[in-house]
């Protein structure tokens, strides 16, 4: 039996459509086509409903549409006001609990819009006075799927509501990259060793550790904005594969304009509709900006494991905060859990873009009908992202405190630091010295002073902190 978010009396109203007829619950506002969905598609069990992004995005489009073509003089002003007062309601947030049909489904997309088109007939039906299912005055199909086919009305709402879902995921990079960027001013003066393929490189700041990671984010942040701007063309218009049959001359104009007022957003109509309603590349080009993000996350989390890795028997040189025990069998253990959870996020995401790229390759000819499936994954990599950006910001990133100490004995000890002398005593010279410090044990600072290739107060000023961490000519 299909539990509701709503009550229902057990009451139910007769509905036809092309396969037949069926009971929809009296207090439904969607009929028989979106139940018909719900018996059909059980597959993830990520429903319409769950997200409101997309329930808003169907508002805007079916309000756009009811205005155009009020404009246009096909529909009074008695529905007109109907309808867009529905639509508002779904703007506003309402009426999610009507909309309980998986995310996966066949159909490219017709069950999503006729959820809506039921959803809205019924609404304004209410508001009208009238009773749900009385469809001779409002109809799903001839007044709210006017001059519409699923193939233009869906990937429209779709792409706005993923517009919607884009600032959630952004504030959560943005955010991040402040936290990284506080933590490169507090570590600014804390020196440590780079490393290279995991090898003694030169000196740095922990700071400037911290830097790049802010860096990083914020680029990739620019570049998500960036692809996020081609949600906002549409193919409003287009009707069933891009030619406009059954709307009137303007009306893709008109709706397109609407929707800009509507939304405040830039939203352009697609210069060639049938190149446009078999094309998602907008999906694939954001999602592979998610996954590039998951990349470069990842990485650093890996980067934050390493840096605090032992505590006694790695490098030590931060502490990532202690969130939990980290062994059922080893007392005093505690794992880098955050960081971890986080790289699991990250993979997923790329494993997502596969499935993306292939969901894309799959159109045929003047449609591609695996669009259900691409919005899903973008959908999941944009909410399992993002928050795993704010749990690593909050639960992690901001409560990372530092070794200075061991840093600091980590440089001076280290062979690396030689590189710092190679201008003034020359590449064959460190080398030896390098070499016979490794070979030894000793210092690279007491083997220079030893073989005289430097005095002391030359040598000091070459390794001054300030000195190796920039760009510097030293006066000797």
């Amino acid at each position: 039996m299909i539990q509701y978010k709503f009550k229902t009396s057990g009451k139910t109203r007769s509905e036809h459509d092309l396969i037949g007829d069926k009971e929809v619950p009296e207090e439904a506002l969607f009929g028989v086509q979106t139940l018909r969905c719900i018996e059909n598609f059980d597959i993830s069990r990520n429903l319409l409903g769950d997200h409101p992004e997309f329930i808003k995005a169907f508002g805007m489009v079916k309000m756009g549409a009811i205005l155009a073509n009020h404009g246009l003089g096909l529909v009074s002003d008695e529905i007109k006001d109907a309808v867009v007062a529905a639509c508002k309601e779904l703007m506003e947030g309402k009426h999610t609990e009507h909309f309980p049909i998986d995310m996966i489904q066949g159909g490219a997309g017709t069950s999503m819009n006729m959820n809506a088109n039921e959803v809205i007939a019924n609404r304004a039906l209410e508001i009208m006075g009238k009773k749900h299912g009385e469809y001779k005055t409002i109809h799903p199909n001839d007044h709210i799927n006017m001059a519409q086919s699923t193939n233009d009305a869906y990937p429209t709402a779709m792409h706005l509501g993923l517009y919607l879902m884009h600032s959630e995921v952004k504030k959560s990079l943005t955010d991040l990259a402040k936290a990284f960027r506080a933590k490169q001013r507090k570590f600014s003066s804390i020196i440590k060793m780079g490393r290279t393929q995991l090898q003694d490189a030169v000196p740095m700041t922990l700071g400037q550790t911290f830097g790049a990671f802010a860096t990083a984010v914020e680029n990739e942040t620019r570049k998500l904005d960036k692809a996020a701007q081609e949600f906002l063309v549409i193919n409003m218009g287009a009707t069933a594969i891009g030619t406009g049959i059954t709307s009137e001359p303007g009306y893709a104009a008109s709706c397109t304009k609407h929707l800009r007022e509507i939304t405040g957003w830039n939203i352009t109509l697609a210069k060639d509709l049938i190149e446009a309603t078999n094309d998602t590349s907008c999906m694939v080009n954001y999602h592979g900006q998610l996954k590039q993000i998951a990349i470069r996350i990842s990485k650093i989390c890996n980067d934050l494991r390493l840096l605090a890795s032992g505590p006694r028997a790695g490098l030590a040189e931060i502490n990532l905060p202690p969130k939990q025990p980290g062994s059922s069998i080893m007392p005093g253990k505690v794992n880098p859990v955050i960081p971890e959870v986080t790289n699991q996020v990250c993979f997923k995401v790329i494993g997502n873009d596969t499935a993306i790229m292939m969901a894309s390759e799959a159109a045929q000819l003047e449609l591609n009908v695996m669009e259900p499936v691409l919005v899903e994954c973008v959908v999941e990599s944009i909410q399992w992202l993002a928050r795993a950006l704010e749990t690593l910001r909050v639960e992690c990133v901001e409560g990372i405190t530092a070794n200075a100490k061991h840093c600091k004995e980590l440089a001076v000890g280290s062979i690396g630091i030689v590189t710092a002398l190679k201008p003034y005593i020359g590449y064959s010279a460190c080398t030896e010295v390098a070499k016979e410090a490794l070979a030894t044990g000793g210092s690279v600072y007491d083997l220079v002073l030893s073989k005289k290739l430097l005095t002391k107060a030359q040598l000091d000023k070459i390794l001054d902190p300030k000195n190796m961490v920039k760009p510097t000519k030293v006066e000797l």
